[in-house]
């Protein structure tokens, strides 16, 4: 297992917890329940004495040091801190290099490893890109494995929407794709939204779908990578207009079993990810 022996299975206490349980995280502005429910799902399914928490926080710098300091074994980064907590890491594997985000960080004895899993639960699920054109909406971490993962699909017109004009060109540059300041008239075969847009709000406030009807009911595609809801606006939309669509629970739990193993240095099987996934969107 990596960064050392294995701790011993928990003491069928109080939840099971005990000195020798490790902690994994995760950071997000947003944090949800759909990770969290994911990995202790398979902690229980494995018999592995971790616990998963989520959290938030205002002060990126502080939280990197308590992993470090207090010994956390992992933790899953997610919007908005996947660019900026690079520079707070001891090592960066070529999974984060090659796209500039972090959204994962295992903790070796102190030293703390950025990884990114999300390029490769995204190709995983595209259609084949030969021929066809892809649009993504955003130009922040998440973005960026996007439009990685639809280069390695194939896909050679890649259109960036960014309201961000200096994030979205610096993107776009990268990636030799196209910058648009927004998605309005534009239409593609394949839509990702790789933003915030469509995230539960606090306030159960709903929320426009990332693109208009009329590129939608255009797409082949429709992939939006918010996990909860698991059926965002813009995924109820795309099921309206009969395109096909892959929603971000289906992304999130990809990504997680990659982050699994690189916690536990174990890879959950197939079915036990299928399992995982259906008990991370209960509500």
């Amino acid at each position: 297992m990596p960064g050392g022996h294995a701790p011993p299975p928990a003491d069928p206490g109080v939840h099971g917890l005990d000195r020798h349980t490790r902690l994994c995280i995760s950071l997000a502005a947003r944090p949800s329940d759909v990770g969290t429910r994911f990995h202790n799902f398979l902690y229980a399914e494995l018999g592995l004495n971790f616990v998963y928490k989520a959290f938030t926080t205002g002060d990126l710098a502080g939280a990197v040091t308590g992993i470090r300091a207090l010994g956390i074994r992992g933790c899953g980064v997610s919007m908005p801190y996947k660019q900026d907590v690079l520079p707070m890491l001891d090592q960066v594997d070529a999974s984060a290099g090659a796209i500039g985000a972090v959204n994962t960080i295992v903790n070796d004895d102190g030293r703390l490893t950025g990884y990114n899993t999300d390029v490769l639960a995204v190709q995983a699920l595209l259609p084949d890109g030969a021929g066809r054109s892809a649009l993504v909406a955003g130009s922040g971490g998440m973005a960026a494995a996007v439009v990685a993962a639809l280069r390695r699909a194939g896909f050679d017109d890649v259109v960036i929407a960014a309201r961000n004009e200096e994030t979205g060109r610096a993107l776009a540059a990268r990636f030799s794709a196209r910058w648009i300041p927004d998605s309005d008239e534009h239409r593609a075969d394949v839509l990702v939204n790789a933003t915030p847009i469509g995230m539960a709000a606090a306030d159960g406030a709903a929320q426009d779908p990332a693109f208009p009807r009329a590129a939608v009911s255009a797409a082949h595609t429709v992939v939006d990578v918010v996990a909860s809801p698991p059926r965002t606006p813009l995924i109820a939309l795309a099921e309206r207009c009969g395109a096909g669509t892959v929603t971000g629970d289906a992304v999130m739990a990809l990504q997680a079993a990659e982050q699994f193993r690189l916690y536990t240095g174990i890879r959950p099987g197939d079915e036990q990810v299928r399992r995982a996934r259906e008990y991370s969107r209960r509500t």
